[in-house]
């Protein structure tokens, strides 16, 4: 565990030299923060409550750019260091190669999970110092939002961790990166919504539907999120798709742990196996 720890604050102190934690929270805060104040200016004549406007929003906007960030991070988390040469010194002390997977990711998780609660809680922060009343309901669904937002991270960051260990060049391992963040994020959605309006429901039973979206991490995020309280399913448009999907929480929970923990441990696999 304490060489791991090493490897975590290695990734974390490169983090800050490249100023990857700043560029990243600065990024999520001013997104968040306009946001926040352009989305909650109609609420008060409408009977909405502010944070879960919020929420809403933070989450779509989760949705696209914190898979795009993890996967800049991560994409060249091995390929790069084997590029550079550094890989070599650091395989040349006594750790293990899946300490140094595990290490490098939990340190990068670390640099995630602060710029998103920084971020985002700012966005909170600045919600509440304008005095819109917050129940203790909305704060709930608005830590679970920030939570969860740091698992699709992690989900993301295992697979950028996945290709980066598979891949030799940081070029292909970035290429290879943009395509799966394409995929599951833009593209997925725009065809399974596409097979369902020419499909009419005579192949895809309410079952099949549940597979086809916790096949994807993102679907998983948005249910968890935008379906999961009645006032945030209201609004988001969602409440309708959740008892049509009545996932349960747990469920997308276990969803997208096991997102994350497949490709992280192909991720040792593959580089416990490959030749430097």
């Amino acid at each position: 565990m304490r060489k791991m720890a090493v490897i975590a604050g290695k990734e974390i102190l490169e983090s800050l030299r490249n100023r990857w934690v700043l560029a990243a929270t600065l990024l999520l805060a001013g997104l968040a923060l306009t946001l926040t104040f352009l989305g909650s200016a109609p609420t008060g004549s409408v009977g909405v409550r502010p944070l879960d406007v919020v929420i809403v929003s933070l989450s779509s906007l989760t949705i696209f750019l914190i898979p795009l960030v993890a996967l800049l991070i991560s994409h060249d988390a091995i390929a790069g260091e084997r590029e550079r040469g550094t890989l070599l010194l650091l395989l040349s002390y006594p750790i293990s190669r899946w300490q140094v997977v595990i290490g490098k990711f939990l340190g990068h998780l670390a640099v995630l999970a602060f710029a998103t609660a920084l971020g985002y809680g700012a966005a909170a922060a600045a919600l509440a110092l304008t005095g819109a009343a917050i129940d203790g309901e909305s704060w709930r669904a608005f830590a679970g939002m920030i939570g969860s937002s740091v698992l699709l991270g992690a989900v993301f960051l295992a697979i950028g961790y996945m290709v980066s260990a598979v891949v030799r060049a940081r070029a292909t391992a970035a290429g290879i990166a943009i395509g799966i963040w394409l995929g599951l994020v833009v593209l997925y959605d725009m065809a399974l919504l596409a097979f369902l309006v020419v499909d009419q429901s005579r192949l895809v039973s309410a079952d099949v539907l549940n597979v086809l979206l916790l096949l994807n991490p993102t679907d998983a995020y948005r249910l968890l999120n935008l379906a999961g309280t009645e006032s945030v399913g209201a609004l988001s448009g969602m409440s309708g798709l959740a008892e049509t999907v009545p996932l349960g929480t747990l469920t997308l929970l276990l969803a997208l742990v096991g997102w994350m923990l497949v490709p992280l441990g192909l991720a040792v696999a593959a580089f416990s196996r490959r030749e430097l």
